[in-house]
């Protein structure tokens, strides 16, 4: 069990058969009445943020997210197959657990694969992806006073913005929180 006077940033809970992680807290003492916890939480789930106030007497299911690294094998339609680097074993994954970041999931690539009590709810890329250029048209030269960028389709159907100088068929880092460029490799 945890009580709200305890949060810290980071911290999993459960809460109503969900489980959320605090994202920020505040203790307050106001002049006037009870002390009270201001707390934006995370649900791991759904991604939907949350702003509350407990009371810091209030009690909570303490909640063990699993972190395990699974390397990206295949997909067969909606299903997405990892194997788990200690046994070896295959794990289907849905399209909808995996969320946005299946646009930059490459095979034989290792993620973190996070689970509560045995069910997958998400994957985790690494930050810094490395990824070829497919389709990408030409820059035109002397159109570089601005920070001019165009399209670029990577191998994983995913489209980014490059600079002009970036041509097809380069290999180029992309950060997977924001999906932005961030240089050639």
């Amino acid at each position: 069990m945890i009580s709200a006077g305890d949060f810290r940033n980071g911290i999993t809970f459960e809460m109503d058969n969900q489980v959320f992680q605090v994202v920020e807290f505040q203790h307050v003492k106001p002049g006037k009445g009870a002390a009270f916890v201001r707390t934006k939480y995370r649900n791991v789930k759904t991604g939907s943020v949350v702003e509350r106030s407990f009371n810091p007497n209030e009690k909570f299911e303490s909640a063990q997210l699993e972190r395990n690294d699974m390397q990206y094998i295949y997909s067969d339609g909606d299903l997405y197959f990892f194997m788990d680097q200690q046994s070896y074993e295959q794990r289907p994954i849905a399209a909808a657990d995996i969320g946005d970041n299946i646009k930059f999931l490459k095979e034989e690539m290792i993620c973190k694969v996070l689970s509560y009590r045995g069910q997958i709810f998400g994957v985790e890329l690494p930050i810094i992806v490395e990824l070829r250029i497919t389709e990408c048209e030409p820059g035109v030269r002397g159109d570089t006073a601005n920070n001019v960028t165009k399209n670029a389709v990577l191998e994983t159907g995913a489209t980014i913005k490059v600079p002009l100088f970036v041509n097809q068929d380069e290999v180029v880092r992309v950060d997977t929180r924001t999906g932005e460029y961030i240089e050639r490799a």
